[in-house]
């Protein structure tokens, strides 16, 4: 049924209908990526780490099936750490991950700040 300006009532004006393949195809080839709320916690972990001189070089990858902060400790060798941001994880072990050099995940949740807190140091008693 038509409205009157040669448009489907209630639906697209220009009258054309998009295959669900075709949506599917086209959101697959946006990649991840980390939005504003996660990279201000994320590099102000980095901050932290920085002016503690344990950080020094950091890289971010949007790929398609994930994003990745891979953080150095110089440039010219592998990353120390990589955060890791997977929606296809979300509903399972949740979308965040720490990831340490040799490959072990050492937090993985479903929120981005809880995941960090791996990086906070907690003081420890020290009896004579």
């Amino acid at each position: 049924m038509t409205d009157g300006s040669g448009g489907v009532e209630g639906g697209d004006p220009s009258g054309i209908l998009i295959p669900l393949s075709d949506v599917r195809r086209q959101r697959a080839n946006i990649p991840i990526t980390f939005d504003r709320r996660e990279l201000d916690q994320i590099l102000r972990l980095y901050g932290r780490m920085v002016a503690a001189n344990e950080w020094r070089d950091y890289a971010i990858d949007h790929l398609s099936d994930h994003a990745v902060f891979s953080v150095f400790r110089r440039t010219s060798e592998t990353p120390l750490f990589r955060i890791v941001k997977d929606p296809s994880l979300a509903r399972r072990q949740g979308a965040y991950s720490v990831i340490a050099a040799t490959g072990q995940i050492l937090k993985r949740g479903h929120e981005l700040a809880r995941v960090l807190t791996v990086f906070d140091k907690t003081l420890n008693l020290v009896k004579a």
